[in-house]
């Protein structure tokens, strides 16, 4: 029997079978997989906060890149580094799968191994889903809920003339590992940034049951892009210190030999899945001290100002010329 036919026999419900008898209902849930909808339970006094994300083959990942458990924990890892950018606890998520013909049934079990292993990671329960067939490549869809207090959600708006920018771990590792990738490296530090992120689920939940940030956001699509979404939500403009951005080791050592100027993939790159947020100076000392402590570096990178727009200052003090701005699905390639 080839691969094709494998699932072809198992069918969609004894695929949906094959995933539910390895996921145990967590609390909070009523009815899980192998009804037409999940019955959850919100813990009182708690908002629901729910986000989505797909992953297109072709589009977000490249097969011959990556195995079918490194994606399997990246597709989760996306969604709960949105989650942590409010600040929520992970608690349920819907999976949702077009599979094409070409995959085999290995391929999917252990992608759903993947997706469990991170699941299990950050204590977050799948309830439910959907599969169908592709008639292209795989495309992966995945809702994941989470809950805080009204209180202690953080929103992209919020930001305040005079607030400190501040963002976790260092940035462009994920960006030059898909350039490493690209030009035939399979191992390393910055491959591992891109294939694997680890998200900031603990720091997000951290700072806002401290209520430190004023407005905070996830690096997904770039740094600067990401922070013009809290600029235009909080109606601020800011002031980046191009020399303050955090670079890895790995970064500094590898991007000399790619050639033209590193800091693009830094300030543009993206799916980095760190926080970037903003705070009043009066509260830095308590960032650093609650983030030190969970064993996360955190850096200093700017501040927000009342004019509006978005300035990179170079280490001479004169305006860095921005030639890239981030991710956009829908730009002409």
């Amino acid at each position: 029997m080839n691969e094709g036919e494998q699932l072809l026999e198992l069918g969609e419900f004894g695929l949906i079978k094959r995933i539910a008898v390895q996921v145990k209902n967590a609390s909070g849930v009523i009815l899980g997989i192998g009804d037409d909808c999940a019955a959850i339970e919100p813990t009182p006094g708690l908002l629901t906060l729910t986000t989505a994300d797909m992953l297109v083959e072709g589009v977000h990942f490249d097969l011959a890149f990556s195995d079918p458990l490194t994606l399997g924990r990246k597709a989760l890892a996306v969604n709960l580094s949105d989650l942590a950018a409010m600040g929520a606890n992970p608690r349920h998520f819907l999976l949702a799968l077009a599979i094409p013909p070409s995959l085999s049934l290995e391929f999917i079990d252990r992608f759903i191994a993947g997706v469990l292993e991170r699941a299990n990671q950050f204590k977050i329960c799948l309830i439910g889903g959907d599969t169908c067939a592709s008639s292209a490549g795989l495309v992966i869809a995945i809702t994941a809920m989470g809950e805080q207090a009204p209180a202690k959600i953080v929103q992209r708006a919020g930001a305040m003339v005079g607030d400190l920018i501040f963002v976790t771990g260092t940035l462009g590792d994920a960006a030059l590992g898909l350039e490493l990738l690209r030009g035939g490296e399979r191992v390393g530090e910055a491959i591992d940034r891109h294939l694997d992120p680890i998200p900031r689920v603990v720091e997000g939940v951290a700072l806002a049951e401290a209520k430190l940030p004023t407005a905070m956001i996830d690096v997904s699509d770039g740094l600067l892009a990401d922070l013009g979404h809290i600029l235009d939500r909080s109606k601020v403009g800011a002031r980046l210190q191009l020399a303050a951005i955090p670079l890895s080791a790995a970064f500094l050592s590898s991007t000399p030999a790619l050639g033209g100027d590193p800091n693009a993939l830094a300030l543009a790159g993206g799916e980095d899945y760190e926080l970037l947020f903003t705070a009043p100076p009066d509260r830095k000392g308590d960032v650093v001290a609650l983030l030190t402590k969970i064993g996360t570096p955190v850096s200093i990178i700017g501040e927000i100002t009342a004019d509006p727009g978005l300035a990179v200052i170079a280490a001479d003090g004169s305006d860095y010329q921005v030639t890239a701005h981030g991710y956009n699905h829908f730009a002409r390639r």
